[in-house]
């Protein structure tokens, strides 16, 4: 019987998704974990997870995680780790303009500063109509679907500390401008992961949006801004597309 990780191409690419599967396990693990843990954790024998963890370890990969027991990354893959140049935003392109030729609508890509929502990208819809901002402009987060999404990530003291409790400036009237109003629409956000702007900044233009937060936790927010006219009709279908699209994005990062 032959080693297997010395065996034929298809063995070799599945020593390296264990090894991978390894990795993962470690990455929120400081201390470490036995082998026994790891084991149990990706659903392979010890004997196999220890000829693993001895050539990752061979690699600088892992290190003893303590003199008695256990390993936990080390300073190879830190250092690779530190030395990426991982862009998010051009990572998920792909997703966003497959996402636009889906719904044929303009999708945008913000992050939070402080207390506003900023355009960092965007893909312009095929609609004879579109919503379409400039990129760095920055808007409030309270009555925009990309800054409700974004908040809906912060519990309600983290929420409390960004926002204040005074009132929230008007911009139509249907904007949100109370706290606790508010806080109590991000706790539906927070279980749908879906955000709604209901021409709360702007009448005659409603928009979706949710929350996605890259591996190394910075956040960002991926929304659709719509026409109202024609956001009446395709509310579902655009809420859907863009769960799809973010579901796509979580597990390509998962992988």
């Amino acid at each position: 019987m032959t080693d297997e990780t010395t065996t034929s191409p298809k063995k070799g690419i599945q020593v390296i998704a264990r090894a991978a599967s390894i990795l993962r396990v470690l990455e929120n693990e400081p201390e470490g974990l036995s082998l026994g843990k790891i084991a149990q954790r990706v659903d392979l024998s010890r004997s196999t997870v220890q000829r693993i963890v001895d050539a990752l370890t061979q690699e600088h990969l892992l290190i003893g995680a303590s003199p008695t027991s256990g390993v936990k990354l080390g300073p190879a893959i830190l250092r690779m780790a530190s030395n990426s140049s991982f862009n998010f935003v051009e990572f998920i392109r792909p997703y966003i303009a497959e996402l636009s030729r889906e719904t044929g609508e303009t999708v945008d890509v913000s992050v939070m500063q402080k207390r506003r929502t900023v355009f960092v990208d965007q893909v312009v819809g095929s609609a004879r109509l579109n919503i379409v901002s400039t990129l760095g402009e920055a808007f409030p987060l309270h009555c925009l679907a990309s800054g409700k999404a974004m908040l809906s990530t912060l519990t309600e003291a983290e929420l409390y500390k960004r926002m204040g409790s005074e009132s929230f400036e008007k911009h139509t009237p249907a904007t949100i401008t109370d706290i606790k109003q508010l806080a109590t629409e991000l706790a539906k956000v927070r279980k749908t992961h879906i955000a709604y702007d209901l021409e709360e900044h702007l009448e005659g233009v409603s928009a979706v949006g949710t929350p996605i937060q890259e591996p190394g936790g910075k956040l960002y927010a991926i929304s659709i801004p719509v026409p109202t006219v024609r956001f009446k009709r395709t509310k579902k279908q655009l809420h859907e597309a863009l769960l799809a699209c973010r579901a796509r994005i979580f597990e390509e990062i998962e992988l």
